[in-house]
């Protein structure tokens, strides 16, 4: 009998409010996220206990008084806006699939425009990973965002920006921007993000003629002459993935910048990697928050 897979566990805004009441909890989960073995004092050389300082966003060792403060190197310095709506802004962003616009986190949070599309710029600024290399079943493939697109593929496409996408089979994906999909351009993406000798499925592009070259077992899909799949030849994963990036970015942005839209790629790769977790998604985005 086939076994179930596990539901992703429920997370909800009682459950936000309940863990994070105000900017205090905040503040002290961020200090025990950042120090889980303890705060190490430079001044004392080891790690001491440390005492909230009530007048600041600070921890002051028992010893010496060398005061820590949590939210340095993190997203949140010398921001004057509440931790507990930064959290918050976290908690919104994450419990969609698609995200929300910097619009709607304004209205959600109460906060200007500016205030909501930097917070979001932040947030998002967390979810760039290093995936390590791909060893089994790899799909590549490349697309292009934004504009309209005129002449055939790969060429005419003014004001779109080229994207391509390395998936694993049933496992992660990497999105990047490029300037191009020339070959000099693919080829050095696809040997840093494949392992030799893996399978790589691609479809007819000229560009990823010199892939076999390399190390790798290259099988290749003729869309142009109205083939999607051939057995096991196919690049449907990688252009599932592309679907939902359009449909969001058109569906929740309606347009993002070329300056931009590598940290939306990273948003939606880093929710892609993550679909089979149980996990709330808002405990892997709150995870990011690093010094």
């Amino acid at each position: 009998m086939q076994q179930r897979k596990p539901k992703m566990v429920k997370y909800t805004v009682q459950d936000f409010f309940k863990d994070f009441p105000d900017d205090d909890t905040c503040l002290e989960w961020l200090k025990n996220h950042l120090y889980p073995n303890g705060i190490y004092c430079q001044n004392c050389e080891k790690i001491t206990s440390h005492y909230r300082v009530k007048s600041r966003k600070s921890y002051s060792c028992e010893f010496c008084g060398n005061h820590v403060h949590p939210m340095a190197g993190t997203i949140f310095e010398k921001s004057t806006t509440k931790l507990q709506l930064w959290f918050y802004a976290v908690y919104l962003i994450s419990s969609t699939r698609c995200g929300i616009s910097a619009k709607q986190l304004e209205r959600e949070l109460g906060v200007t425009y500016k205030t909501a599309w930097r917070i979001y710029k932040q947030i998002r600024s967390m979810l760039e990973e290093d995936v390590d290399p791909f060893s089994k079943e790899v799909e590549v493939d490349e697309t292009y965002v934004g504009g309209r697109r005129k002449g055939k593929r790969g060429r005419g496409a003014e004001g779109k920006t080229a994207v391509v996408g390395v998936v694993e089979r049933g496992g992660k994906v990497v999105a990047k921007t490029v300037p191009n999909v020339k070959s000099k351009t693919l080829i050095p993406i696809i040997k840093e993000k494949v392992l030799p000798k893996t399978t790589v499925y691609t479809d007819e592009l000229r560009s990823y003629d010199p892939v076999s070259l390399y190390g790798y077992a290259h099988r290749r899909i003729h869309h142009a002459e109205k083939i999607y799949v051939m057995g096991d030849v196919h690049t449907n994963t990688i252009e599932g993935f592309w679907s939902l990036l359009k449909r969001s970015i058109s569906g929740v942005y309606h347009a993002v910048s070329q300056k931009y839209l590598q940290t939306y790629l990273n948003e939606y790769c880093f929710r892609y990697n993550r679909r089979e977790d149980i996990t709330p998604m808002f405990w892997s985005f709150l995870r990011q928050i690093k010094l």
